[in-house]
């Protein structure tokens, strides 16, 4: 099964959506970097719609105690609710621990339309 979403034009990079694909609640993720990623639209935490989150970066442990460096910014998929992050580029995995992650799709561009396919 494919479906066309939207047009690439209609998503930003750093950006994401709320879509319907098959009957269920996506939420399609553009990254800085121009590439699109699809997941289903809730948080395995509790459930949270993740549309309503953000596409943001995350804050990485430096060799200095207290001091963070904030990196990979468009790559991480912030629950709205509790703050969990998902790491859009490595299939949806939690950053926390990657052996949980997100119910992914497969995304297509053709024709510069945003396909996702099952």
């Amino acid at each position: 099964m494919k479906q066309v979403i939207c047009n690439v034009t209609d998503l930003q990079p750093g950006e994401i959506m709320e879509a319907e694909f098959d009957r269920k609640s996506i939420v399609v993720c553009r990254t800085m970097d121009g590439e699109f990623y699809a997941f289903l639209n809730r948080c395995i935490h509790q459930g949270a719609p993740l549309s309503k989150g953000m596409l943001c970066g995350t804050s990485i442990d430096t060799d200095q105690v207290g001091e963070y460096d904030y990196q990979r910014e468009g790559e991480v998929l912030r629950c709205p609710w509790h703050g969990r992050e998902f790491d859009v580029k490595k299939r949806g995995c939690m950053l926390a621990n990657s052996k949980y992650k997100l119910k992914d799709f497969k995304v297509e561009v053709e024709n510069e339309q945003v396909v996702v396919c099952k």
